[in-house]
């Protein structure tokens, strides 16, 4: 049973007690206290005040017609005024020996509430009504909740110095969920707390300093193209990759894409993603041809050994770029072996690889659209690996891709290319990173 009370129960409370029944027989008829009862009618009664103006609930307001009921009635100059319009703002009830306050004393006591009183007499009582009515009393209470959910509550000192902290490492580019998993006990707060101070304005940090707090255009959807089946795709599209993973689920996959600089310049940036830890690895190639994606491959299965390329890479879902239309290449090593197996999506349809596609966000971050790849060097796309990789991440359980990566395979891939985690601390996702 939820510890508030429901509309329901609040329209049982409404009748039983215009049939004059007590809080203990309301109580024991909704399976409660009877001082949660008496403490919901207290709290949610309304008040009807026949008989007040501007604060003088006197019973004989409307009916009153004495004055000079002051002793410096003469000084004050009221002859002709009645006491209970004074000019002079005294108020008549403080010195009126006639004086009788409309409440009620049987609103002191059980049931508080005129509920149970006859009509007849409530119509000629001059006394200030008091009833309990559910749905009024419904409003009030889920009023009560949404304001005290509401507001800041956290002290001017606490608040200066939450801001002094989450304010670098957001102009570093770090997302308040990063943040709040590392720092989450000094803050003290929710990441959605956090997205509401900065709402309100509470720290000097705007929304436009947010990485994510940005408004996407909805996409257009677009037709799949399945017309053409090219020869490099037959026993290779989606629904191949689908049939091979039901039959291996076990097998890692892994995502593959490219991410180009500006237009006309030749580098390129391959991007491979592991689905099952969210680990991007990041490769500068020279141009985005068939060649220069085979001597990634073919470096990798050096670096690491053919049966280690195996086990890290048994299945690659891609694109259809002309940079992947080889796949036989891909699939063997140089001297026959196999060593993967490729898919590709369907064309126009890459939200069927979405983990690396997202991942392009974050690189996008250090090397906005435009940027110059022929400034980059190794050591540039090996920092950008780590600091991206070193993000702490939501569908990780509050984990870093560098968390996940625990297998005997993963550290000697992390080793042989020289990887290492970035503390919280220091992640920067701005273009600063890589400045010369």
């Amino acid at each position: 049973m939820s510890k508030q009370l429901s509309l329901s129960e609040r329209i049982i409370i409404e009748r039983m007690l215009a049939q004059n029944y007590t809080f203990a027989s309301i109580a024991r008829k909704l399976e409660r206290s009877a001082s949660t009862i008496a403490r919901e009618v207290k709290n949610y009664r309304c008040f009807i005040n026949p008989d007040s103006h501007k604060g003088n609930d006197c019973i004989h307001f409307h009916s009153c017609l004495r004055n000079r009921v002051c002793p410096d009635s003469g000084v004050h100059g009221c002859y002709g005024y009645r006491c209970k319009f004074c000019p002079e703002g005294i108020s008549c009830i403080s010195v009126c020996s006639a004086y009788t306050s409309s409440h009620c004393p049987k609103h002191d006591k059980p049931p508080y509430t005129c509920n149970s009183c006859d009509t007849t007499k409530q119509k000629s009582c001059k006394y200030n009504h008091a009833h309990y009515t559910a749905h009024r009393a419904n409003a009030a209470h889920l009023k009560t909740i949404r304001t005290a959910h509401s507001g800041i509550r956290k002290s001017p000192k606490e608040l200066k110095e939450m801001g002094e902290l989450i304010r670098p490492l957001i102009l570093k580019g770090q997302s308040l969920n990063h943040i709040c998993s590392t720092h989450a006990e000094t803050l003290g707060v929710s990441e959605r707390t956090l997205y509401t101070y900065i709402d309100n304005n509470v720290f000097d940090v705007r929304n436009i300093d947010l990485p994510k707090k940005v408004v996407y255009r909805k996409r257009k959807e677009r037709k799949v193209l399945t017309k053409f089946e090219y020869k490099y795709r037959q026993g290779r599209n989606i629904e191949d990759f689908n049939s091979f993973m039901d039959a291996n689920p076990d097998l890692p996959v892994v995502e593959m894409d490219t991410v180009k600089g500006r237009r006309g310049k030749n580098r390129v940036l391959l991007t491979m993603i592991f689905r099952n830890t969210s680990f991007m690895l990041i490769f500068l190639m020279p141009d985005g041809t068939q060649k220069s994606v085979l001597a990634v491959f073919d470096h990798l299965t050096s670096l690491l050994g053919l049966e280690t390329f195996r086990k890290l890479f048994p299945v690659i879902l891609t694109d259809n770029g002309v940079e992947f239309k080889d796949p036989e290449a891909l699939e063997y090593s140089s001297n026959g072996c196999p060593r993967t197996r490729l898919f590709y999506c369907d064309p126009q349809a890459s939200w069927q690889k979405p983990q690396v596609e997202n991942n392009h966000r974050l690189i996008r971050r250090i090397l906005p659209k435009g940027y110059p790849f022929s400034t980059l060097n190794m050591n540039d796309v090996r920092l950008i690996t780590e600091h991206i990789n070193s993000v702490f991440r939501k569908n990780l359980d509050g984990e870093t891709p560098f968390d996940r990566m625990t297998s005997e395979e993963h550290k000697k891939l992390l080793s042989s290319l020289n990887l290492s985690p970035i503390p919280p601390d220091e992640v920067m996702l701005k273009p600063e990173l890589i400045k010369h």
